[in-house]
């Protein structure tokens, strides 16, 4: 069941297109100015902005509001939700409400645990998991109905997209999950940030072996660092971060005052490489707090303008 509403990721995966998609993380306050100012950055260079959900497990404006900013100026958001604050009945009621208020991505997660956020002492809820949640998002795009059954006279024919990890650990249960979650309703996987092109070609062969990026548009994530110590912070305190040693030192071979240049270089490398591999659908560039920097990698590497889709 196809939605007369199709967004425009979904319109260039669909049409065999190259995608691109940046990260927008909502402020830790109620200005929708700061909200702006990113999107700003963004606009023209990008098919669709990731708005996240509290990311870190730390309060900020909420994903539905932000995407909503994002929409009034122009931008498609994808709104990303996590399960670790909402039961089955608030979930759904803010699906409803975001396809309502025309917000046509969702990115389907379970959240960071909230003892690593400022709320260390709040509950969790996780009433279901993102494997569920991508199955219930499924359903009520499908066959028009909430999980207790109940027929919706106007669905929510969103996009769906879960996130992947082909650098965690056993790394033979990676494509055994991605498969998981296509079958759980999965059209788009976002991924990691991929820093180990030898492990990310192991995980995407393994996946095109499986038949799985048939079933799937998958997009590799990729993130410009900043100096030496985020590269190293990255590869040792970031669970599911995997950073080589070599590309640690490289950042470290450079001046500090030119250390972002070589991000951007090593960041610019990467995608070359991920255009080349068979499977691979687009990319998602997370430069959180560093939106300025997406517009200068879009276009050193190629990827402007942006393609049109025909409505």
């Amino acid at each position: 069941m196809k939605s007369n509403s199709t967004g425009r990721l979904e319109k260039i995966l669909t049409g065999g297109g190259f995608a691109v998609t940046a990260e927008c993380g909502p402020p830790r306050g109620a200005d929708a100015e700061v909200v702006r100012k990113k999107a700003e950055a963004l606009k023209g260079c990008v098919d669709a902005v990731n708005v996240t959900d509290n990311q870190t497990a730390i309060v900020r404006m909420s994903s539905i509001a932000a995407s909503t900013h994002l929409l009034a100026m122009g931008l498609e958001p994808v709104m990303q939700m996590v399960t670790r604050d909402r039961n089955r009945i608030a979930l759904q009621s803010d699906i409803l409400g975001a396809w309502s208020l025309g917000i046509r991505n969702i990115l389907c997660l379970s959240g960071d645990h909230q003892t690593f956020g400022s709320h260390p002492e709040a509950l969790n809820v996780f009433d279901i998991d993102s494997m569920n949640l991508l199955r219930m998002v499924l359903e009520m795009r499908e066959d028009g109905k909430d999980m207790s059954g109940f027929e919706l006279k106007t669905p929510p024919r969103m996009f769906i997209g879960a996130a992947a990890n082909p650098f965690a650990d056993p790394f033979e249960y990676r494509v055994i999950r991605l498969a998981k979650k296509i079958d759980a309703g999965a059209d788009f996987i976002q991924t990691q940030c991929v820093y180990n092109m030898d492990r990310f070609r192991d995980w995407i062969h393994m996946a095109r072996e499986e038949g799985l990026t048939e079933k799937v548009h998958i997009m590799a994530g990729v993130t410009p660092l900043k100096s030496e110590g985020m590269a190293r912070y990255m590869a040792k305190r970031v669970a599911g971060m995997d950073v080589p040693e070599p590309l640690i030192k490289r950042m470290g071979a450079v001046p500090k005052s030119k250390a972002s240049e070589e991000g951007v270089t090593i960041c610019l490398e990467t995608i070359a490489q991920l255009r080349e591999i068979k499977g691979v659908h687009g990319i998602h560039i997370m430069a959180i707090e560093w939106e300025e920097i997406v517009g200068e990698i879009v276009e050193s590497a190629g990827l402007l303008p942006r393609p049109q889709p025909e409505s």
